[in-house]
């Protein structure tokens, strides 16, 4: 029998964390959680947090997380099998018989760390040596001070393919090639993976040596300026931040991580002030590494370089975080001039240049729609249609139904702004402008026929298409200065809606007639169909503020323009399935759940919207009371 996650899920359940950490550290009840100075790193501000309902500790300065099982590893250094048995004792349960493979690679793991550990000290000792004077002067001239060099435990690794080998003789040669410091060929032969580099340490959250990454010193064809070590027992590079435990407690100051692309730059930072800073290790952001940023920050800064290439960076890290935004959870994003690093920036204009950019930074909202907005021309319809298209596939990654909602909104919004511009009002040759009735400014020059306003009528009443619908219909009568700017989401419904389109014509013809600057509902006494009061919509009680209307209008329209929207996608989807029935299908799958979503939530817009004004109309007769 093997120790099954089961098991262990029950051994965590059976033995209370805090009990087991309170035999060795100080902590102290905190609400629900217990809080004390972190075992594994030195500090004089708690950061280290217990939660025994989620079963897990966790510091904010140096980034320790585990369970029980990994405290009495990590903290009391005993084996997992023995931590195994103490604890069960406790709990009173009896332990399988262990797994020897995981026992064997626990064991593996931590002997790997001494070759890592003697690996550097013999790197940064070579430094400081004859054969490497060459990069001791490379370092200097590149500005770098001694004791950033100490700091960051910068190193060389010499030529010779041989090195490190006759270097760390008391560790067998496949010990080196599992730490990734040697190659194995296919014939057998092993030789040092990083010669006549500069080396800097890679290193975990607790500061133990990992892996190792190199940079050469000159330009060579065909050579990469920066190697790392491939992935190992001991380093995963998609779980690994560089600097990550320097930059944890200096975040916890802060408030703040900055991401980079590369651990030059965080030396560069360093050196500078910003001690917060962390690179991914030659990949893009991964999942792992973006929650790991999460713990520390609620929107951590992404710098990337002003040219192409950074702004493609950028948006790979963004699409990979979309269907991981959450609530309080997202990035900022600072792009520095073009051909820009950070040491450039610095060097030529000072830290307080880079503690400007670092202040502001884009919201990804923004990035996302700068990016997509200059990608290509937009100088047809087709081709501003394609930039919406482009915006809402981003959107629909996004897993989070509220913040979903609200990015369709926003982008919709800046899309009708950018493809529909306000019109001047129409007026014939000659024509005085004359003043209307309703708002003392420029009157629309003609009326609706009777036939328009009878559709509007029937819509509102309800017996076009929805009730959601005649709603918004005299959601938009109501505050007609909307109709415009939601004139293109209501044109691609038509399409969809041949029932609504007749309204939908109505209105477009209607905001054609109207003053742009009219912001008043436009009345019976105009000739156009008045729009009722319906307490259940914001955006028809009367006397709600106008931006409130506004917000609530545009996520009806929206949310009523989407599920055709999603129908005529799923009928083409399913006219091309002979041709692609793998493809077909999935996309089948995944418009179908997103029919669902919709679904709901048309049926529980109007429902949600009466239970929150009557709410506020409780409250306020409560108050008035």
């Amino acid at each position: 029998m093997t120790i099954t996650p089961q098991w262990k899920d029950e051994l965590r359940a059976r033995v209370t964390l805090s009990t087991v950490i309170l035999r060795t550290d100080k902590i102290t009840k905190a609400g629900r959680e217990w809080k004390g100075c972190c075992p594994f790193h030195d500090e004089k501000t708690p950061s280290f947090y217990v939660n025994d309902q989620k079963q897990f500790y966790h510091c904010f300065g140096c980034g320790a997380h585990g369970d029980v099982i990994s405290w009495m590893t990590e903290q009391r250094g005993l084996s997992f099998i023995d931590a195994i048995k103490e604890l069960a004792a406790e709990a009173g349960m009896e332990v399988p018989a262990p797994d020897p493979i995981a026992a064997k690679k626990a064991e593996k793991r931590a002997s790997l760390i001494d070759v890592t550990t003697e690996a550097q000290e013999w790197f940064v000792h070579n430094l400081h040596t004859s054969d490497g004077a060459e990069a001791l002067g490379y370092l200097k001239r590149r500005g770098l001070k001694p004791d950033v060099l100490r700091e960051f435990g910068f190193g060389y690794a010499p030529e010779n393919k041989q090195a490190l080998k006759s270097a760390l003789t008391r560790f067998d040669e496949e010990m080196l090639v599992d730490t990734g410091m040697r190659i194995r060929t296919d014939d057998g032969n092993t030789y040092d993976r990083f010669r006549e580099r500069i080396m800097l340490p890679i290193q975990d959250a607790r500061g133990r040596v990992i892996a190792f990454g190199g940079r050469i010193l000159d330009k060579r064809d065909g050579v990469a300026k920066y190697l790392n070590s491939p992935d190992t027992p001991l380093f995963d590079k998609g779980r690994t931040l560089y600097n990550l435990h320097r930059a944890a407690p200096a975040s916890r100051q802060s408030g703040r991580v900055i991401v980079v692309e590369g651990y030059m730059d965080v030396v560069a930072l360093a050196q500078a002030g910003f001690e917060d800073a962390v690179a991914p290790l030659g990949t893009a952001l991964t999942e792992m590494q973006l929650e790991m940023l999460w713990r520390m920050v609620e929107v951590p800064v992404l710098c990337f370089d002003g040219d192409a290439a950074g702004q493609k960076a950028a948006m790979r890290a963004i699409g990979r975080a979309l269907p991981m935004l959450a609530p309080m959870r997202s990035l900022g994003i600072v792009q520095l001039p073009t051909g820009k690093d950070p040491d450039d920036l610095i060097n030529e204009q000072g830290a307080g240049a880079m503690e400007k950019l670092l202040s502001a930074p884009r919201s990804l909202l923004d990035m996302l729609w700068d990016y997509e907005l200059a990608s290509q021309p937009l100088q047809s319809p087709e081709a501003k249609a394609g930039l919406k298209a482009r915006l809402m596939e981003h959107v629909d990654t996004i897993q989070d139904r509220d913040i979903q909602s609200l990015y369709r909104r926003e982008l919709l919004d800046r899309f009708s702004a950018f493809a529909y511009p306000p019109r001047a009002p129409k007026k014939a040759f000659g024509q005085q402008p004359q003043r209307g009735p309703w708002n003392g400014k420029t009157a629309a020059p003609r009326t609706l026929s009777n036939d328009a306003r009878a559709t509007l009528q029937k819509a509102m009443a309800g017996g076009q298409r929805s009730e959601l619908f005649g709603a918004i219909v005299a959601g938009l009568l109501r505050h007609p200065q909307e109709i415009s700017r939601h004139s293109e989401t209501l044109i691609a419904l038509a399409r969809h809606d041949s029932i609504a389109a007749p309204a939908i014509e109505s209105l477009i013809e209607l905001s054609e007639t109207l003053d742009s600057d009219s912001t008043n509902a436009i009345s019976d006494g105009q000739g156009y169909p008045a729009p009722p009061v319906d307490n259940r919509y914001t955006f028809l009680r009367e006397g709600t503020p106008p931006g409130e209307a506004r917000e609530e209008l545009a996520e009806a329209v929206s949310l009523l323009a989407h599920k055709p929207a999603l129908e005529a996608a799923m009928a083409a989807t399913i006219a091309r399935f002979d041709d692609d029935p793998e493809g077909s299908f999935a996309e089948q799958a995944r418009l179908r759940q997103q029919l669902i979503t919709v679904e709901e939530r048309l049926k529980a817009f109007g429902r949600k919207k009466a239970a929150t004004n009557a709410a506020r109309d409780e409250n306020s007769v409560s108050s008035d009371g």
